[in-house]
């Protein structure tokens, strides 16, 4: 009986298999700074200089598609890939009145993805996406991709929380109004958010883990890709990842 009252508890207070697919089941908009379209094409030109050409391109974690619509005006053929009915649903309805006939969508996470696709593609693409994943996921992915992905193609991890600069941005250091009193406040509200969500056996934000660039760049280099990366243009926090074969 104590075995068995030990095993319920343990079932009771453990997570989700995957925690991040049971916290976005329901979500409808990406975490974009802003949802306007004018911040969103400004976001999605910088992404397409990154990404830097090429005719096929898969997007995972393509949310509603608020940027997959704006790549689908310079490439081909594109799918977008997300683990979230409900984002998917809102992508759908995006497409449809963006008329992006060129963009198909599927439901599937970082492990399921890869038996759904039919063909190669110049770039295979995720943005603020990875720090829903391990070290471990994200070597996985990488070596999942490496197969998918044309010769001369690229993948490309854009808006990486960088964990040299997000606690400072927890801090308000990167705020208009900075001080010590809102640091404060915000170390406080921080704590608190920790304390609920480990009650209510939830993620404590919506940021996820944050991921060293250097890791993530031996990584790459044992798939056989060079990694740069570049600080993200409208998020201060965050970096692009962006690996091509040597």
């Amino acid at each position: 009986m104590e075995v068995e009252s030990r095993k319920s508890m343990e079932k009771t207070h453990s997570k989700p298999k995957n925690v991040w697919e049971d916290f976005f089941k329901d979500k409808k908009h990406g975490g974009h700074r802003y949802s306007s379209e004018e911040f969103l094409a400004m976001e999605a030109r910088e992404k397409l200089f990154h990404l830097d050409g090429g005719g096929t391109l898969l997007d995972f974690g393509c949310g509603s598609a608020e940027l997959l619509t704006y790549y689908a005006q310079e490439y081909e053929q594109l799918v977008g890939a997300d683990f979230s009915p409900s984002m998917l649903e809102e992508a759908s309805k995006r497409i449809s009145e963006k008329k992006c006939n060129n963009i198909d969508l599927v439901l599937a996470n970082h492990e399921t993805l890869w038996e759904n696709l039919q063909f190669t593609f110049d770039r295979i693409t995720a943005a603020g996406v990875i720090q829903y994943l391990t070290y471990q996921e994200i070597d996985a992915f990488i070596a999942n991709a490496s197969k998918h992905l044309s010769t001369d193609g690229k993948i490309v991890f854009f808006d990486i929380l960088d964990p040299r600069l997000y606690p400072l941005w927890k801090l308000g250091v990167f705020a208009p109004k900075a001080g010590v009193l809102k640091a404060l406040y915000r170390v406080g509200s921080d704590f608190r958010n920790s304390i609920s969500a480990t009650l209510r056996n939830r993620p404590k934000n919506i940021y996820g883990f944050s991921h060293n660039p250097y890791k993530l760049q031996k990584i790459a280099n044992k798939h056989g890709f060079e990694m740069r990366y570049v600080q993200s243009m409208y998020y201060e926090y965050k970096y692009h990842a962006i690996m091509f074969r040597t």
